[in-house]
């Protein structure tokens, strides 16, 4: 499963799994604008877990292990309740300030890593998240200042909840691809969270009438994504990809204002300068860990 390949190919692949990732972004912004966060999530995942079980079962597959079902249940469980708070968030801030938030996520894990880990942090990574965090002001004193309203606040909150579950996501992935291949990870993910969300979606899902190329649009972009970054993850140290992560930011700015005619503000350019800028003083700082080394006790 982990063949020797290039760290730049590996690289590679999570760039395009970002840009595609984005793309679902945008779609999913006027879906959640349109039907609501619950019913596009909810139907997306329904269409996903067609959509990634179709290859998954029309090839010989390894058996299931008990910490790959753990693993997959976990990641699930989080991935549910970080994608119903980025998306609500992202239906009431531009898309270049979600994602400039959402970008302290691979600070976060770091942190994560210590905690549950017990790696240690150096005096690096904790100016590196100071930085970050002034990023972060900058951001919010941005949205004051542009007086987008108290539902603009809770938007770049929500986000950053996400961005929080989004670094425990960060500390799983590179576990699962491990474990796991790419397809696996993609049907089971989109099978976990479609079942989570089922749970309440005969209160707080609808039909999404006349929606269905664009729920099916960004399924297809959803799997394609997490096909792609599970492949990466599992050719290469998270230290190598991580700053992959940050063109999302790119992609944003493009589609945001291609799609939703959103501007790019002075005040969300210099946050996302300071954010993806401690960030990267942080993880470029790190050893490189050996791929025999990489994968979590």
């Amino acid at each position: 499963m982990n063949r020797a390949v290039s760290p730049a190919l590996a690289f590679a692949a999570a760039v395009a799994g970002i840009a595609v990732f984005s793309g679902m972004d945008a779609i999913m912004k006027g879906l959640v604008l349109g039907i609501g966060a619950y019913t596009a999530l909810f139907w997306r995942n329904v269409v996903g877990v067609v959509l990634s079980g179709v290859p998954y079962f029309a090839r010989p597959r390894p058996p299931l292990s008990r910490a790959g079902i753990r693993l997959h249940l976990a990641r699930g469980v989080i991935t549910t309740v970080m994608s119903w708070l980025f998306f609500w968030g992202l239906a009431r801030v531009p898309m270049a300030q979600a994602i400039a938030l959402s970008h302290i996520a691979p600070l976060l894990s770091l942190f994560l890593a210590a905690w549950l880990l017990g790696e240690t942090i150096g005096r690096r990574t904790i100016l590196a998240s100071l930085i970050a965090f002034a990023g972060v002001l900058v951001i919010l004193a941005g949205q004051a200042n542009a007086e987008m309203g108290p539902d603009a606040f809770r938007g770049a909150v929500a986000v950053l909840a996400s961005a929080l579950c989004y670094a425990v996501n960060i500390i799983l992935m590179r576990r699962q691809s491990q474990l796991t291949g790419p397809g696996e990870i993609a049907f089971f993910q989109s099978l976990i969270v479609a079942a989570v969300y089922a749970i309440g979606a005969p209160w707080l899902a609808d039909w999404p009438e006349g929606r269905w190329v664009e729920i099916v649009g960004a399924a297809c972009l959803a799997v394609v994504s997490l096909a792609l970054l599970g492949w990466a993850y599992a050719h290469a140290p998270a230290s190598v990809l991580a700053p992959s992560e940050y063109t999302a930011f790119i992609w944003a700015s493009i589609l945001g204002f291609i799609v939703f005619g959103e501007s790019l503000s002075v005040w969300t350019l210099a946050g996302a300068v300071l954010i993806i800028g401690g960030c990267l003083w942080a993880v470029t700082g790190r050893r490189a860990v050996p791929m025999a080394e990489a994968a979590l006790p």
